[in-house]
């Protein structure tokens, strides 16, 4: 793994824009870093300001108060050709390129280095190729773009990025609108970009669970807690994790480093088994606001049995199927403890 090392650094940023002459601040006093070989997921509830920051970030918007440095430059004294070597964006809006193959649209990353012309040379030929092979989607070059699935016109924007060359990438919320083996790898290839090409990835996104088992660095973005930094496990055992986004049945659940939804119980059964079908079957209870001991002597009436052989309730009927296995316990009276 290449050292890594500091590649954009905020001072006492504050973010926010202007109505009428009146500047609304966002986000107040950030004082982080970004560095190479790193991917880090921003989080945030709506309204967070995470789409201000990532545009002040990108310089679409200027920063009410504060620095931003790229390099050992301040953001502000990069020229727009300058900072097109130095930053790439993708957005979640769609381009509107009629008849535009997959090829040519990664080839307009190459825009900042082949002048007023965008005439390639067989250099920036072999990057966009190059760009395309990295993400693989080689069997798609000959397409146009409009035929393409919005997993597949994401990774278009992506190797158009990487063929961008530049040592930053920012993307706003990528897995938007993706299903989820879709959004899976796309963060995956990210997770792998920042590594094998030593980028600095920074995105914006509401996948929660995604971010907390791919990200190196989570940035937690909320108007009453400011920012909190730091890896997932580690905003996941401070507590950070949970103060930012636990609500009315939803909690963090530390031991697991995910969210899982708070059922409300109404009765209690006790659980035995091999796994993975008492683990499913556990699942399966909680649904149906029912509590899980593993001891058998808790006072519960009810004892469900899972394993390779089937499901049984008081080791008496063989259920086929965790449905079959539900469907009894619903007849039963006894699913409350101290009954």
């Amino acid at each position: 793994m290449a050292a890594q090392h500091e590649t954009i650094r905020l001072s006492h940023l504050d973010t926010g824009y202007c109505v009428r002459n009146e500047r609304v601040a966002v986000t107040k006093d950030i004082n982080a870093s970004l560095y190479s070989g790193e991917l880090t997921c921003l989080l945030g509830p709506n309204g967070a300001g995470k789409s201000t920051l990532l545009k002040t970030l990108t310089g679409f918007i200027a920063p009410l108060n504060g620095e931003i440095t790229i390099g050992s430059k301040s953001l502000t004294d990069y020229t727009d050709s300058e900072l097109a070597k130095v930053i790439g964006v993708v957005l979640t809006e769609r381009l509107s390129v009629s008849n535009m193959t997959v090829s040519e649209l990664v080839g307009m990353g190459r825009s900042p280095y082949t002048g007023f012309w965008g005439r390639m040379d067989r250099a920036d030929k072999e990057i966009v190729d190059e760009a395309i092979s990295l993400v693989g989607i080689e069997s798609l070059s000959g397409r146009t773009v409009q035929t393409l699935s919005d997993g597949e016109r994401q990774k278009v924007m992506i190797a158009k990025s990487l063929a961008q060359e530049t040592p930053v990438i920012f993307l706003d919320e990528p897995t938007a609108f993706l299903d989820y083996p879709s959004k899976v790898e796309i963060m995956q290839l990210l997770q792998s970009l920042s590594r094998e090409k030593s980028k600095t990835i920074f995105l914006s996104t509401h996948d929660l669970e995604l971010a907390l088992q791919i990200a190196d660095k989570i940035w937690l973005l909320d108007k009453p807690h400011g920012v909190s930094i730091g890896t997932p496990e580690d905003l996941s055992l401070n507590g950070d994790m949970g103060r930012y986004f636990q609500r009315d049945g939803v909690v963090f659940d530390i031991e697991t480093g995910l969210f899982k939804i708070n059922h409300r119980i109404s009765g209690a059964v006790s659980l035995t088994g091999c796994p993975p079908y008492v683990n499913m079957v556990r699942k399966a209870l909680a649904r149906q606001g029912l509590a899980v001991t593993d001891d058998c002597g808790c006072g519960t009436k009810v004892v469900v049995r899972a394993d390779a052989t089937g499901y049984f309730i008081n080791d008496g009927v063989c259920y086929r199927s965790v449905g079959e296995l539900l469907d009894a316990l619903k007849e039963l009276p006894d699913t409350t403890a101290g009954r």
